[in-house]
């Protein structure tokens, strides 16, 4: 009975108005000793149920997030003629990767409101509440900017597509320099900056080949990968004096 009362309950529901429903040009990403890089199609439309609404429009956002880490960021300051370490601030949680796309501008595309529920841009998507000392957002403003450097936090404001309200896609490249884990491709349907559906895919990023042996055994035997690095130091060592004394006599 109370099965059957639920089952009436939810299909009574109304459905959503707006779905998206999206893909990716691929779902894996495997890391090998050439691997210099990658770059992902993003595409995906609107199912809905009703004629399009045309003001205020629809808009898209998409972030790709790398695993989260715990990350110390530190500040130098040069004293007596040398550059040391003073103040540092712990960031509890911290992307590896992280890419944002909208569709238009991001004044138009989404409240401040639905940023802090989502959690959507770069400095949201960072975890500081660990931080007390005096200027701690500086720290962070600085961790954006040093990954953002090296490709690893980007922002494209209108790079998504978007043709007639329905169909998206973007492309969001991959720096060679990847941490392996799950990363999470999050859709925004939006509509005066308010998030009106979600949805969500995973992307795989995994070491193979000599890549995935090396780090195993880094992680799994670290007595062994390091005897075996010291036994490989030492043999480039001999063998460059080998070729040293060879080319001298």
């Amino acid at each position: 009975m109370l099965r059957c009362a639920i089952i009436i309950w939810l299909t009574a529901l109304p459905a959503l108005a707006e779905e998206v429903v999206a893909g990716l040009s691929q779902s894996r990403i495997s890391i090998s000793t050439n691997f210099d890089g990658s770059e992902i199609l993003i595409f995906g439309a609107v199912k809905r149920q009703d004629p399009i609404v045309e003001d205020p429009p629809l808009e898209v956002l998409i972030t790709v997030e790398g695993p989260s880490r715990p990350i110390s960021v530190r500040r130098k300051e040069k004293r007596f003629g040398i550059w040391i370490n003073t103040d540092a601030v712990e960031v509890d949680r911290a992307p590896t990767f992280y890419a944002v796309a909208t569709s238009g501008p991001w004044a138009e595309v989404i409240k401040d409101t639905e940023d802090l529920r989502h959690k959507i841009s770069t400095l949201r998507a960072i975890r500081s509440v660990g931080a007390t000392i005096r200027g701690s957002q500086d720290f962070t403003d600085a961790l954006v900017r040093i990954r953002a450097n090296s490709d690893l936090y980007q922002t494209n404001i209108g790079s998504v597509s978007l043709s007639e309200q329905t169909l998206f896609n973007t492309s969001i490249r991959l720096p060679a320099n990847l941490t392996e884990g799950d990363y999470r491709a999050r859709f925004f349907l939006t509509r005066g900056g308010r998030v009106i559906d979600t949805h969500e895919k995973i992307i795989a990023v995994q070491k193979v080949g000599l890549e995935r042996f090396l780090y195993r055994l880094a992680h799994d035997q670290p007595i062994i990968y390091g005897l075996m690095s010291l036994a490989i130091a030492i043999a480039a060592g001999w063998g460059a004096s080998a070729a040293f004394r060879f080319l001298r006599n």
